[in-house]
């Protein structure tokens, strides 16, 4: 009989990332069925308790404290994968006992252990994660917040607080960043260039950094900035001090800016702010339009439109053979994203076709997934609604094997889109998760499959390794997210 249990650890305390990590391996242990490994906050108790994981004595867990949580077969699998991930969970216990090595536990601690460090990466409860930014940036540091569930209010004085002490505030649910070629976060492994980013998209940051550093270019600076901070209650904070950064800085010769489209009372800001710039820009507002750019920026409709211009119009296109014998009659494109952004932009590709999309993550003309059963889909699988209690796709890809299967057996889809985002922080072998899931789901007549891999041969993953798995599984790779999209369109036989 199915059991859930849970395990406190009592002011214990892991940073989100190593959470949805372990709580991955969790999942995979023989006999569980569902399985999340969270702090003890009141948003995160309700979050175990939708998704059915909760336990009398989870719901006594404090903010302080970690929840484990499993629910299996019955209770002896539950128990054996609780006893497993056990010594996992404690293997960076903070002591000074032993052969550990001491973490501090504090901003204070952490600064004064560490005096020249100039940045301080938050990746705690949403509840928590202001008042801990708060600290750094009265110390001075610059401050990545990788957490989220935090207030507008909270993060408007918090940007305010940064603009005054001149420091850069990225975030909150700032995923991705490269500072000084460093990787921060889910990032890849790029060259060093002179092509600087602000971004209010982690995916989106990705692609456009992958793609110009697998084309012969390099990153100087990727400045995330949250998905909200372009939105006119926040003013675009960040987004200007990330642009005065770059300004500022010697080794960017050429800047990129990457979002959905800002609100209407922050855009001409941002669009004076651009206008004051010796420096050209590329402007990639993912569904916008009108946007009334200045003499020194180019707009760029899509992801590898931002990276060709940035590139000074490289072309540098990856076509994959059209087929659109083997469909069947099936005439509906399925996208199954673990990147919103890439969502995004596939979206946009299909919409200036001239198709009906709907999608969960909607752009500009596209309509809601549950407002038209008969348009093509794209599903945007990193949001709140398939991550709540559980890891991100990028780290547990096992989140798209449901609507994966849904897709195969749909008679209406001839091509499924699917990214693969690699890099630090993700899955170590998504391909082969692919490779696995499929291998027991296929048939005679099934959709083509449509890939692209984000990233580059210097991540863990190794993006080569990754397009030989997903072709040994005969799956089509692309050498973009747009060029995917284009090329479902060729298969479909609709010009792009």
């Amino acid at each position: 009989m199915e059991h859930t249990l849970n395990k406190v650890f009592q002011g214990f305390y892991k940073d989100s990332v190593a959470l949805m990590r372990l709580s991955r391996d969790l999942a995979e242990m023989a006999g569980v069925n569902e399985a999340a490994l969270m702090m003890g906050s009141p948003s995160n108790k309700q979050i175990l308790k939708d998704a059915g994981l909760l336990a009398d004595d989870g719901a006594a867990a404090e903010g302080g404290d970690l929840i484990l949580a499993v629910r299996a077969i019955d209770a002896s699998a539950a128990q054996n994968a609780a006893n497993a991930i056990e010594p996992q969970i404690k293997s960076q216990t903070r002591t000074t006992t032993g052969d550990t090595v001491w973490q501090p536990q504090t901003i204070r601690a952490a600064a004064k252990a560490n005096p020249d460090a100039n940045l301080a990466l938050i990746s705690v409860p949403g509840e928590f994660a202001a008042a801990e930014a708060r600290k750094a940036i009265s110390r001075g540091l610059h401050v990545m917040m990788f957490s989220d569930n935090v207030s507008i209010e909270d993060e408007i004085s918090l940007k305010t607080q940064a603009l005054e002490q001149n420091v850069l505030m990225m975030g909150p649910d700032c995923g991705t960043a490269i500072l000084e070629g460093v990787p921060l976060a889910f990032a890849n492994n790029v060259t060093r260039g002179d092509v600087g980013i602000v971004g209010a998209s982690g995916t989106g940051i990705q692609e456009v950094t992958s793609l110009i550093s697998n084309n012969g270019g390099g990153i100087s600076h990727a400045i995330g900035v949250g998905g909200r901070d372009l939105k006119d209650e926040i003013g675009g904070i960040s987004t200007l001090m990330g642009i005065d950064r770059l300004d500022d800085d010697a080794e960017t010769k050429h800047i990129v800016l990457i979002s959905k489209p800002p609100g209407k009372d922050v855009l001409p800001r941002v669009m004076k702010r651009i206008k004051q710039s010796p420096k050209p820009f590329t402007v990639c507002f993912i569904g916008a339009t009108d946007l009334n750019l200045p003499a020194n920026a180019t707009a760029a409709r899509t992801l590898k439109d931002a990276a060709q211009t940035a590139l000074g119009g490289k072309e540098f296109e990856e076509k994959i053979s059209s087929n659109t014998s083997s469909l069947g009659g099936r005439t509906k494109i399925r996208g199954l994203y673990s990147g919103g952004t890439l969502a995004a932009e596939t979206q946009v590709i299909l919409l200036d076709a001239g198709l009906e999309v709907a999608s969960n993550a909607a752009v500009p003309g596209a309509k809601n997934l549950t407002d038209d059963g008969d348009a093509h889909q794209i599903i945007d699988l990193g949001d709140d609604q398939f991550t709540q209690g559980r890891p991100h796709p990028m780290i547990d890809p096992e989140i798209r094997k449901e609507p994966l299967a849904d897709a195969l057996a749909d008679n209406n889809v001839g091509v499924i889109l699917i990214d693969i985002v690699i890099g630090y922080g993700a899955h170590p072998d998504l391909a082969g998760q692919l490779a696995d899931m499929l291998s027991g789901m296929q048939g005679e007549n099934d959709p083509i499959i449509i890939a692209s891999v984000t990233g580059t041969e210097q991540d863990p993953q190794v993006r080569s390794s990754q397009i030989s798995a997903l072709q040994a599984a005969g799956i089509h790779v692309a050498g973009s997210n747009a060029d995917a999209a284009i090329a479902a369109l060729d298969m479909l036989g609709i010009n792009s």
